[in-house]
């Protein structure tokens, strides 16, 4: 036992001071406690003051208490909008404390679940224990809810940050399939936090912008998200949808500009003999209907322009002897496949093909719209393939030089000889996307290195891809044609190179490409770039005629109406023919140009046209001039560096008629189908009841040499139309 004076003794003893190592081993174990008690992921039931669930509780039961909300049927509409305020609310004045002071910068919905060892069998617990268990679950979701409502699915693959993609965690465990966010129920946006829920907004997968409460990882590599699913089990419901799950998807907004005309009527050769226009060498429709085909849709009518369809092939039309007559004209008369009252006049034009020892020098600008939209494959990374091909076909004394344009414009490369090829090719290769589209400054920059490499008695070019409008300055067509018109005075010449689909610009590129003695084209694979840049390199860059007009006058004793089978967007005035002032297409070397005329014969009985009462008076000498001619064709044309237009004319007799449409030549049969393939995709009165199978039948015959598959791809497309359309 211990003596009372011993406790004394001891109880007078003065305590000793604390030594500085005693100080620190009591201050880390006070820090200890702290990080234990505040900083746990576990809620603590020794934590003082109300838990989150218990204090939204409260608010909203002083809410219903105040009769904010009388009419119950009211109180339950607008419960869960007042239940996210509030929550929202409470967590601005007490936001959850996860360990660390790391921002939540990502979506539960955007990390993957963490699967936990099956834990040991619990005792069976009572049905009060249940109910408490169901409702505080039931709780703990909503509040999550609040604060991490799933954000819409993505559309397509995902994007690459930081070595991984986003449909990765940090363990690369994939994330739940997109399609599963369908199924849930997509609660509507709290006001947006601040401080450390602030939102952070990211690259969804498809490229769309996210914004959402998205939690960083911790430490250990785990995403914050993921410990509280792992350890507070707080999932998004799994509850059936409220509205399907294709109108929750984001639609695709289809902002290809397509110019809609209405198709060529017939016209009474008394009452209008005479037509005019522009030839047109452009393929881009039928890329673009090609593309609309394979991907298993129908072409819009508009998409279809039918005399470039028929002057995307070549054709084996007899030329001219001589650069000096730059292009020869066949005119033949036969036999309508889809309609045995009328017949078809085939007006076949054929450049002369500048040999490759002959082709001047070519001064060239790229002109190339790098702007955000372009981030697509089938855009500038095919783009850049396209432009590569063209490279490896120049000379070594040419002359190329790189514009791009986004936000601004801007020089990738001055001008430089084709024989530095790898400095060329990894100024294109480097090209990336990312701004809006300043297309007009970069036509104006475009034009001024043409001209200052200008070469006289040479090829002058800008060369321009892009997918869609021009949104940064000049932006309406008419602006850009009125600018294209001043530069092309200059000798420089504009063509124009479509890619893609949803952001597309048809309408533009006719119109700057017309107006800018140049072409228009449409390429959606590497095979079509390696035809126009390529195999039609000389037509593409080597211009033979400009301006180019053809006008016909029928005559009426002959013939009783007519229409000319597409040219609708190339029409002329008849008195622009002799206006040297008026713009026309071009040709360029060894260009192959077709127009086709449906005519009806006098007496055939296939007239749509009721005669005049008092129509043709009756002339003395009982005849007319020239009485046995069809028509009587001219076209007139300029030279590349002259102002003067030079005419040729053809009249056309019974010396041009073909018999039977059979007799007719391989190339004009298979242009006669290429015509009907376009107008049954336009949907056209003429060849209502001329069935697929039957263009079928006349390509196929016709199909003849096929070196490069063109002709047999066009069989195939006749096929998709058909099964697309039915056989009507």
């Amino acid at each position: 036992m211990v003596d009372d004076n011993e406790l004394k003794r001891l109880r007078d003893i003065a305590a000793p001071a604390p030594g500085g190592s005693a100080k620190a081993r009591a201050f880390e174990a006070a820090l200890r406690a702290y990080d234990q008690e505040n900083i746990s992921a576990v809620t603590q039931g020794t934590v003082g003051g109300l838990r989150l669930t218990e204090r939204a509780q409260k608010l909203w039961s002083e809410i219903m208490q105040k009769k904010l909300i009388a009419t119950p049927a009211l109180a339950g509409l607008v419960a869960l909008p007042i239940a996210g305020y509030a929550t929202f609310h409470l967590l601005r004045e007490q936001p959850p404390k996860f360990g660390g002071d790391e921002k939540i910068s990502e979506t539960l919905a955007d990390k993957p679940a963490i699967v936990k060892p099956l834990a040991e069998p619990k005792p069976a617990r009572t049905e009060l224990e249940k109910d408490k268990k169901t409702d505080a679950d039931v709780e703990s979701r909503d509040a999550t809810d609040a604060l991490v409502a799933p954000t819409s699915p993505p559309k397509s693959e995902s994007t690459v940050t930081g070595g991984a993609t986003q449909q990765e965690s940090a363990t690369g465990a994939p994330r739940q399939d997109a399609a599963n966010a369908g199924k849930m129920n997509i609660a509507p946006p709290a006001p947006a936090p601040t401080g450390e829920f602030a939102l952070d907004s990211r690259a969804a997968p498809s490229g769309r912008v996210v914004t959402g409460l998205m939690p960083s990882p911790n430490a250990d590599g785990t995403s914050r998200a993921a410990r509280i699913q792992a350890e507070s089990k707080l999932v998004a419901p799994q509850q059936p949808a409220t509205m399907p799950a294709d109108q929750l998807a984001p639609q695709e907004e289809n902002r290809d500009r397509i110019e809609d005309f209405k198709t060529n009527p017939v016209h009474a050769a008394l009452e209008d003999p005479v037509s005019t226009f522009s030839i047109d060498v452009d393929t881009a429709s039928y890329s673009f209907v090609r593309s609309s085909l394979k991907q298993g849709t129908l072409p819009q009518a508009d998409t279809v322009r039918v005399e470039e369809m028929i002057n995307y092939f070549p054709y084996d039309w007899k030329g001219p002897e001589s650069a000096s007559t730059p292009f020869n004209a066949t005119v033949s008369v036969m036999p309508t496949p889809w309609n045995t009252h009328t017949r078809l006049m085939h007006v076949a034009i054929k450049g002369f093909d500048v040999k490759p020892t002959e082709q001047p020098k070519a001064n060239l600008v790229f002109l190339i719209d790098v702007s955000g939209s372009m981030d697509e494959p089938d855009k500038l990374p095919l783009l850049k393939s396209a432009f590569q091909l063209l490279v490896s076909k120049l000379k070594a004394d040419d002359t190329i030089s790189i514009v791009t344009y986004a936000g601004d414009a801007g020089t990738v490369l001055e001008p430089t000889k084709a024989s530095e090829k790898d400095k060329i090719l990894s100024a294109i290769d480097n090209l990336t996307p990312g701004g809006s589209t300043a297309g007009e400054a970069g036509i104006k920059e475009a034009y001024r290195l043409a001209q200052k490499s200008f070469v006289k008695d040479g090829v002058n070019r800008v060369m321009l891809a892009t997918d869609g409008d021009f949104n940064v300055g000049q932006s309406d067509d008419d602006d850009l044609k009125r600018l294209i018109e001043s530069e092309r005075k200059t000798g420089v010449f504009l063509s124009v190179f479509g890619f893609g689909r949803g952001n597309l610009n048809d309408q533009m590129m006719q119109t700057i490409a017309q107006n800018g003695n140049g072409t228009a084209a449409y390429i959606d694979t590497l095979a079509e770039a390696e035809k126009v840049l390529v195999e039609d390199a000389s037509s593409t860059l080597f211009t033979i005629a400009k301006d180019v007009k053809i006008q016909v006058e029928f005559n009426p004793n002959k013939v009783s109406e007519y229409r000319l089978i597409g040219y609708e967007t190339r029409a002329l005035n008849r008195e622009d023919f002799n206006n040297d002032r008026v713009d026309a297409g071009d040709i360029g070397s060894g260009h192959s140009v077709t127009a086709i005329y449906e005519i009806t014969p006098n007496g055939s009985g296939g007239e749509q046209i009721d005669p005049l009462r008092y129509g043709q008076a009756s002339v003395d000498n009982g005849g007319v001039a020239n009485a046995d001619e069809y028509a009587f064709v001219k076209i007139r044309y300029k030279l590349p560096n002259e102002d003067v237009s030079k005419l040729i004319t053809t009249p056309v007799t019974s010396a041009n008629e073909i018999s039977s449409f059979d007799q007719a030549s391989t190339d004009q049969r298979f242009s006669v189908a290429v015509a009907a393939f376009g107008q049954k995709l336009r949907d056209e009165d003429a060849t209502a009841k001329f069935g697929y199978d039957k263009i079928m039948e006349i390509a196929t015959a016709a199909r003849g040499a096929d070196p490069f598959g063109y002709r047999s791809e066009f069989l195939s497309l006749v096929r998709l139309a058909s099964a697309l359309g039915g056989n009507r």
